[in-house]
């Protein structure tokens, strides 16, 4: 009993870690440039890599997963958003790449979140039936957990997307206001220059 307790708690602990752990970063890929990074990752994990463009152009960007032997993955073109999942089938180095290269001036803002899973780790042997429902137990947690990670992150895109449009609110009400104030202003010269020319028209000269 208190080793059920024991696994339960150790389950629990590591769901917090997991949604504690998994963080979303934003970086902005330059045109004409390339943007990796890497991480270290056991062999038979699980592992997850999330991406949205939030800005720039027609939010789009290439996207690239290549392994330590430098073996491509996954690869796609002029993606907005997406979400992979991999199992790795060695040791190593896996690398992520955001590549912005078709684009000729705009940079891209870019979202994106990597996250682990658990190292497989089975007993030898037939696991016995208290075992099989420790196994369905965890896997349920690592199941809420990866739920959990998906809603946090959608919820960190909502919050940044919510930023961005309130400032292009605030840039394009401040445009609004100057442009009407210049509308305002021509239309005023207008009717003085009218007003002039028509006065001046209707004037009867007289000759002395």
């Amino acid at each position: 009993m208190q080793e059920t307790i024991a696994k339960v708690l150790l389950a629990l602990c590591g769901l917090l870690l997991l949604s504690r752990g998994s963080q979303a970063f934003i970086v902005s890929v330059d045109a004409h440039n390339e943007e990796c990074f890497f991480e270290n990752i056991e062999g038979g994990t699980k592992f997850g890599v999330t991406f949205e463009v939030i800005e720039g152009g027609f939010l789009d960007v290439d996207i690239k997963v290549t392994g330590p032997d430098q073996h491509i993955m996954h690869e796609s073109e002029k993606e907005s958003s997406g979400k992979y999942t991999f199992v790795a089938p060695t040791k190593g180095v896996y690398t992520v790449c955001f590549n912005n290269e078709r684009s000729s001036m705009t940079p891209k803002l870019v979202m994106f979140s990597i996250e682990m899973g658990d190292s497989p780790q089975r007993l030898p042997g037939a696991p016995g039936e208290e075992e099989v429902g420790h196994t369905k137990l965890e896997d349920m947690i690592r199941e809420l957990s990866g739920t959990l990670t998906s809603v946090k992150h959608e919820q960190e895109y909502m919050h940044v997307r919510d930023k961005i449009h309130r400032s292009v609110n605030e840039s394009t009400n401040s445009r609004v206001v100057l442009w009407s104030t210049f509308e305002a202003l021509v239309l005023v010269l207008m009717t003085v220059g009218q007003v002039y020319y028509l006065k001046r028209f209707f004037e009867v000269k007289r000759v002395v």
